[in-house]
């Protein structure tokens, strides 16, 4: 054994206190071993080129490191009695504070690298994510000068700083230091103390505890200093990325842009909407789909992640009538556009963020039908902006749990069954909103989540309103069991916290974000640990979402193609044995080829013959006014005593009947002649070229067409004029005129004869010969008619000239007659029957006058001087006759001239308007062979889609 002196332990004591005191310390060694793993730099070390798509999270997801508890030596204090070896224990307990401080070296050094390893392997593979970033990221540092922002970084002494002073730690070694000290004989005693005391021990407990608790919050702190150097590095990083988007945009690059994943994918999206849901083939492709109870907040939080304040607001009402499928991708401006429109809308600017919500709002009015509160049909709307991350998400209508008023009676039914249909598709994503500020038990959408995916496997929680929360709920521990989903019976992959605002609809998403990180930063479910860093704010849920659909999409999307393509196949083999020689034409190509029909149909109509046109306007105008001519023209007329009166009374009647009703009657004859022949055009068949898939939307052009047109209204001004000056002309010049004259005269007074024949036969009833050949028999009001007929005509062959009217005698005459003969009949029935026993004789009487003057033309160039036949009434009907045929002539030149042209307009007009009208088509061109040609339009479409898709999603692998 080692024996050594008094002097010479005192100076082995003062040489190991010199050393000691002689080593000057770096400031890493200084630094708790935690942080210096943290300020690990290995010289020379090149920057790598990290995998692509790598998350960034706002918080560290590096779980805290769990504080080592130092167990101070224990020594026994007391006298000793025997000093005998008191050199030699001395030197003993030296020599064991040696290895004591040796030891705590090494275990030191080793417990550092042990710990800097394990941070390292609790990093997440991030290979998996290198497809989010795109791959232009990786060509800014042709552009930027990385170099520069690592000078601007600060160096390891000034990290130091900003960690906590961990030198504190060394502070128990101190207790060793007080054990020892010099007496004033120069010797070296321990300092004991004779009653060790309780209460010392936990006071240094108690100092361990704050200790740990400052160590603690100094890291979060830590974490949050170096979150903010992140953010303000990415937010750099995104003005870079704008300017390289905007100079892409002008051309500098001179490259073709293509569009992007999202774009693409979102087209696809857009197509299967259109898709009739009623086919086989199901929608199963992936997207993001947000539901929650009414006023959770959900469309705060897809607001969030759209980093605009683009939805209407209500305060209690329902704002979200209908499904909006937002599709979310990258771009040098923050914009957003519809569909179906071509208007950007800048979200950095007020106005537009306002017009954008009230198109919204209309869109969603719009789509809900009479009687409905909500509408499945959807409205989509795709806002880029720089830092956005891609993905496609649809916010559902709130559920709701009682049908308020001014709702329709099945609202919170069609709710539910509008979510269960986006949900039912199993790759869908299931962002499920619960507001946190309301009792657990109040939730109905988490009970409808555990239905859809009871599992868990794709459905995300997010709690929204923790800051309210927090400041109302008794037991924190109860925030943790909602986020950890022991109070609901769903399971999900995450479960997020976040803060949407202050209930403010005016702040800004930037206030909002401020809000956000302040209230976690002052946490205590953060502090304490119930919260992870990962787990909170809404960039980290977005991160997350993001993630999660890339990664269904990539798993999902290869079998949805493969799926369309196995309907492809088998709707190409129904059109092959249903249509063999037919084109597979959908239902925009079969309208345009209806329309190149029609459009050929109405120019066919300035191709009619003058001579037809003509011909059929005066055939038709006849038809509508002989009546009116023969009975308040020629009748009254001819019941004169002599030619002058007759030619006045004419004169008189034609003048007013052209001033008032002729030129309107004539234009209503033009317009129904020209429907005839347009009608005429588009019906008729042509051969086997006829394709009766066109008739119904034939027929719909031609009506609305119909309905369009209106006749110019200054034709009747001019065509007045032409009708008055050809009635007053009285002149016929030769005999051919003079005998179409009298021909049309008697063919329209035996018509009108013909017509008053069957007239009487209706009101007596068969005569003898009928009845006795095809046993018949008259009833009693033809019984008394009869009789009465044959009492009128022996009055009439008593006196051929009678008036055309029964004077009351004459009525009195005839009944009594009537009477006499046991036949009781009553004045107005005696009447009645006079006016056409006695039409009948006119006419009759002017067919025999017709024939007369047959040879009366040569009296007629002489004005019937000395000559007792006159023939007034044949030049009547000659100068309808003239008119007529003027008349027409005037129409058809109208027609072919300015009406023809003015209807062409009109069904082209027509014609685009049932173009933009999908309605109407779908209406019009029906059938199976319509429906089967759409779908299989629709399914090469999806397929050659997702092919273009999925081979871009490999390239950018």
């Amino acid at each position: 054994m080692l024996r050594v002196g008094p002097l010479g332990a005192c100076a082995l004591c003062r040489s190991l206190v010199n050393g000691s005191k002689g080593k000057a310390k770096s400031p890493l060694q200084k630094l708790h071993l935690v942080s210096r793993s943290v300020h690990y730099h290995r010289p020379g070390l090149k920057l790598q080129r990290p995998a692509l798509g790598a998350a960034t999270h706002q918080y560290s997801s590096l779980s805290r490191v769990a504080l080592r508890k130092t167990k101070l030596l224990t020594v026994k204090h007391g006298l000793q009695l025997q000093r005998h070896f008191w050199v030699a224990r001395l030197a003993s307990r030296l020599l064991k504070l040696r290895y004591l401080v040796l030891g705590s070296a090494v275990g030191g050094g080793y417990t550092a690298k042990k710990t800097y390893d394990q941070w390292r392997d609790m990093l997440p593979d991030l290979s998996e994510y290198k497809w989010i970033v795109p791959d232009f990221v990786w060509e800014l540092d042709e552009h930027i000068d990385f170099d520069k922002f690592s000078r601007a970084l600060p160096d390891a002494e000034d990290l130091a700083k900003l960690l906590p002073d961990f030198e504190k730690l060394g502070e128990s070694f101190s207790f060793l230091k007080g054990l020892f000290s010099t007496g004033p004989a120069g010797e070296t005693a321990l300092k004991v103390t004779s009653n060790p005391s309780f209460e010392n021990d936990k006071q240094y407990k108690k100092s361990d505890r704050e200790k740990a608790d400052q160590l603690q919050e100094e890291l979060l702190r830590t974490q949050l200093k170096y979150q903010r150097i992140l953010e303000r590095l990415e937010k750099e990083n995104k003005e870079l990325r704008k300017l390289v988007l905007q100079k892409d945009d002008k051309g500098i690059h001179q490259r073709n842009v293509k569009k992007s994943l999202i774009d693409m994918y979102s087209e696809v999206l857009d197509i299967l909407s259109d898709y009739d849901a009623n086919y086989n083939t199901q929608d199963h492709l992936p997207r993001v789909i947000v539901v929650g109870d009414q006023s959770a907040g959900k469309t705060s939080v897809l607001e969030m992640i759209a980093q605009a304040r683009i939805f209407p607001r209500g305060s209690g009402e329902m704002m979200t009538r209908s499904p909006v499928k937002v599709t979310l991708s990258e771009g040098p401006h923050h914009v957003a556009m519809f569909k179906d429109s071509s208007r950007e809308f800048d979200l950095t600017k007020e106005e537009d963020l306002a017009a954008l919500r009230h198109e919204i709002e209309i869109r969603m009015r719009k789509s809900v039908k009479d009687g409905q509160t909500v509408s499945a049909e959807t409205i989509s709307l795709s806002v880029k902006g720089p830092g956005l991350q891609r993905m496609v998400l649809v916010d559902l209508p709130g559920i709701i749990s009682t049908v308020t008023a001014g709702m329709a009676a099945d609202t919170k039914e069609t709710i539910f069954s509008i979510s269960k249909a986006y949900m039912l598709n199993p790759n869908a994503i299931i962002l499920c909103i619960q507001d946190g500020s309301v009792d657990a038990e109040r939730s109905i959408v988490t009970d409808l989540v555990s239905q859809m995916d009871p599992q868990g496997k794709r459905t995300i929680f997010v709690l929204t309103k923790v800051d309210l929360a927090e400041k109302n709920v008794a037991s924190p521990n109860r925030i943790q069991q909602i986020i950890e989903g022991k109070l609901f019976p769903m399971k999900a992959l995450g479960y997020f916290a976040v803060v949407t605002g202050k209930g403010n609809s005016s702040e800004s998403i930037d206030s909002i974000k401020d809000y956000e990180e302040e209230f976690f930063q002052a946490s205590k479910l953060v502090k304490t640990g119930m919260l992870k860093a990962h787990q909170v704010t809404t960039r980290n849920l977005s991160l997350a979402v993001s993630d999660c659909f890339w990664k269904m999409v990539r798993e999902s999307v290869e079998q949805q193609a493969d799926a369309f393509k196995a309907t492809r196949f088998n709707l190409e083999t129904e059109w092959k044995n249903n249509y063999p020689r037919l084109r597979e034409l959908d239902r925009n190509e079969l309208f345009e080829k209806a329309k190149n029909e029609i459009l050929d149909e109405v120019i066919s109509l300035s191709q009619v013959t003058p001579k037809h046109w003509e011909a059929i306007l005066q055939r038709t105008l006849w038809e509508r006014v002989s009546t009116h001519v023969i009975e308040n023209i020629y009748l009254p007329a001819a019941q004169t005593v002599n030619a002058g009166t007759f030619n006045t009374t004419v004169d008189i009647k034609l003048k007013q009947w052209t001033d008032k009703q002729l030129p309107h009657k004539a234009v209503e004859v033009a317009w129904d002649t020209l429907q005839e022949e347009f009608s005429r055009f588009m019906t008729e068949q042509k051969g086997k070229e006829h394709d009766d898939i066109f008739d119904k939307l034939k027929e719909a052009v031609k009506e609305e067409s119909i309905k369009r047109h209106k006749w110019n209204e200054q034709a009747e001004d001019s065509l007045r004029v032409i009708q008055h000056n050809a009635l007053e002309d009285r002149s016929i010049s030769d005999k051919q005129q003079w005998d179409a004259a009298i021909h049309f005269m008697e063919e329209t007074l035996q018509s009108r004869l013909k017509d008053t024949d069957s007239v009487i036969y209706d009101m007596v009833g068969p005569d003898w010969k009928e009845r006795w050949l095809y046993w018949t028999t008259r009833n009693t009001e033809q019984v008394i008619r009869s009789e009465t007929k044959a009492e009128l005509e022996k009055m009439i062959k008593v006196n051929e000239d009678h008036p055309a009217y029964l004077a009351s005698d004459e009525v009195t005459t005839v009944r009594k007659n009537l009477e006499s003969r046991g036949v009781e009949v009553d004045p107005v029935l005696i009447k009645d029957t006079w006016h056409q026993v006695f039409r009948r004789h006119f006419l009759k009487s002017a067919l025999g006058h017709c024939n007369l003057c047959r040879r009366g033309f040569y009296y007629y160039q002489r004005h019937f001087v000395d000559s007792e036949l006159e023939c007034n009434d044949v030049v009547l009907f000659w100068r309808i006759q003239r008119m007529l045929a003027i008349t027409a002539n005037t129409l058809r030149q109208q027609l072919t001239n300015t009406e023809v042209r003015r209807l062409e307009k009109n069904v082209k007009e027509v014609l685009e308007d049932f173009a933009e009208d999908y309605d109407k088509k779908v209406n019009l061109l029906t059938g199976k062979r319509v429906q089967l040609a759409e779908d299989l339009k629709k399914v090469r479409e999806i397929q050659e889609k997702l092919e273009a898709f999925i081979e871009a999603l490999h390239q950018e692998k």
